[in-house]
């Protein structure tokens, strides 16, 4: 078969708007709703960073959203071959697709390993592992699976597995079906989750602290903790959303021309929102109540809250909600990185989807080996700067190709020499619903470029340091 065939082939759309809306927010929810949002608000203050967030989500990450979703609807073709049907003949705006397809897969090698704790400690927890557990108990418990890379490989191979045969049924039998129901699922989890812990007794307090602004704890630090509260507002609201490598334009190419981009790309990113503030309720009340740090970073998940379950009545129950509702959280992202791995392949070389999902879901668990291994028999692998394997591979994605993707898809679709912003709005505002601002092209192609530079510069700084000081 031809390109020029493949790229006419028939696309398989979603059978409903309600599948699109929530397999691509399932992309976007992710680890970093759940994990990440919260102790980072617990770092900077509360309700005045939230702010901050929403603030940063709506001006600099929901315009890049929209972009993803209209090159993907409009090529009718994920990264693989966007580019190389929107771009100007003579153009070589397709080159950044090789980028994307290692960001995809730097991205499964860790987050699968990730995800597969998150498993593993649904199981640990629906076996009692947390019933009475200290903060102490939950890092032994913690410790001894990274230490143990047998049961690690056990838990990759489940969460590699389900990508595969998820993602080898289809976009409407399969990545739809099944993210619908997760996404179902997360929701009811959290809602119980959420009832619960803000009716605990002295639950108010830590409301408070999470929904009240209070500046004076956002600006009490300083001119450099406000500097470092806005990075990081900006980062976080950047990277929730999945956008840069074309985890998102893979959707578009899935979505139908009834109705206008903006307003679907608005849900998607109010449903990841959503969850990234309900999260927190769940999290700062049960904080407040049982006297635990809410800023006490990226163990909040596997070591702190387990024993803040523990010490509540049915806290088993909760624990184990709690990692089910993380599990989902993680898998639905793992199902659509899959998915943008799988319609690469297809789009690109005309693979078999059934081949392709094989091939390539072989292929992510051999990949994910090292970053499993890095945190036992080969912990001594470590980059100045960075830290282990894990960490490198997430710098790699996180500081460098997510924030160059970003600024990569901004600069075609406003540049007259890439897709160009006419072309741009006229597909992203086909079909009812709420329409792209025309007024607002000069923010898009004169600061947003900037503060995407902003992000790239900001991750590398202490990187730099740190090398600095070992000269």
């Amino acid at each position: 078969m031809s390109q020029s065939e493949k790229d006419t082939k028939p696309r398989e759309h979603f059978a409903s708007r309600l599948g699109f809306i929530l397999v691509s927010a399932g992309c976007a929810v992710g680890l970093g709703n759940v994990w990440r949002f919260p102790y980072i608000v617990g770092e900077y203050g509360g309700g005045a960073f939230v702010l901050l967030f929403l603030f940063f989500l709506a001006v600099f990450a929901l315009p890049v959203l929209t972009m993803e979703f209209a090159a993907g609807r409009a090529s009718q073709r994920g990264i693989a071959r966007s580019y190389d049907v929107l771009e100007p003949k003579g153009t070589k705006w397709h080159w950044f697709k090789w980028a994307a397809l290692a960001g995809n897969y730097l991205l499964m090698m860790f987050y699968a390993v990730v995800s597969g704790w998150m498993i593993a400690f649904a199981v640990k927890s629906a076996q009692g592992a947390f019933v009475g557990a200290t903060a102490a108990q939950s890092q032994a418990i913690f410790d001894g699976l990274l230490a143990n890379p047998l049961e690690m490989l056990v838990y990759l191979a489940i969460v590699v597995l389900v990508g595969t045969v998820v993602c080898s049924r289809g976009i409407q039998g399969g990545v739809e079906k099944v993210t619908k129901f997760m996404m179902a699922s997360l929701f009811v989890i959290l809602v119980i989750l959420c009832v619960r812990s803000v009716t605990l007794d002295g639950a108010m307090e830590g409301l408070a602290f999470y929904l009240v602004p209070d500046f004076d704890r956002l600006f009490g630090g300083g001119l450099d903790n406000v500097m470092q509260a806005v990075y990081a507002a900006m980062g976080q609201a950047f990277f929730t959303l999945s956008v840069g490598i074309g985890s998102m334009s893979v959707f578009g190419s899935f979505l139908g021309k009834e109705r206008s981009i903006p307003g679907e790309a608005t849900r998607v990113a109010a449903i990841d929102t959503l969850v990234a503030i309900m999260a927190g309720l769940i999290i700062f009340p049960a904080c407040f109540v049982f006297g635990v740090e809410p800023g006490s970073g990226p163990g909040l998940v596997f070591i702190t809250l387990p024993s803040v379950f523990s010490q509540m009545p049915m806290g088993q129950l909760w624990c184990t909600l709690f990692f089910v509702f993380m599990s989902f959280a993680a898998l639905s992202t793992v199902i659509a990185v899959f998915e943008n791995i799988m319609s690469f392949t297809i789009d690109q070389w005309g693979t078999p989807r059934k081949k392709a999902c094989y091939v390539n879901g072989s292929l992510l668990f051999l990949l994910a080996i090292p970053c499993l291994l890095g945190f036992n028999l080969w912990s001594g692998v470590q980059v100045p700067g960075i830290g282990d394997i894990q960490s490198v591979e997430d710098f790699i994605v996180s500081n460098n190709l997510l924030p160059i993707g970003g600024l990569v898809l901004l600069l075609f679709c406003t540049r007259k020499c890439g897709w160009g912003f006419d072309n741009f709005l006229a597909e992203a505002d086909t079909g009812q619903g709420l329409k792209f601002p025309r007024w607002i092209k000069g923010y898009l192609s004169y600061v947003l470029p900037v503060l995407m530079v902003i992000i790239l510069i900001g991750g590398w700084i202490p990187v730099i340091q740190a090398w600095v000081g070992l000269i």
